[in-house]
């Protein structure tokens, strides 16, 4: 297991200052937060990634965060998995060439 954790389901009121003060409850270690957000309007997309300090420290995010309330909303939070590439047709044969 990594210690960088996606998390779903948030408000588009938080913040990430909220979102660190969550997770380093019970002395847990949280390293970085960063909210994704749309690139054209800037406006936060729903979710982030936490980077916590030790692998336990993530483990322990996951099992007491996991189905809680953060701003109204219910959380999702599991381990960040790695981005897979996309799958489409080679540029070649694309629309328009």
């Amino acid at each position: 297991m990594g210690t960088r954790l996606y998390v779903g389901n948030l408000s588009f009121n938080s913040t990430e200052d909220a979102i660190a003060d969550v997770f380093s409850q019970d002395s847990r270690q949280v390293k970085s937060v960063s909210i994704v957000t749309d690139r054209e309007t800037g406006r936060a997309r729903g979710f982030a990634f936490v980077e916590m300090a030790s692998e336990d420290d993530a483990r322990a995010a996951i099992t007491a965060l996991d189905g809680t309330e953060l701003d109204g909303r219910t959380l999702r939070v599991n381990e960040a998995q790695e981005r897979q590439p996309r799958r489409g047709k080679p540029a070649n044969e694309r629309r328009g060439w």
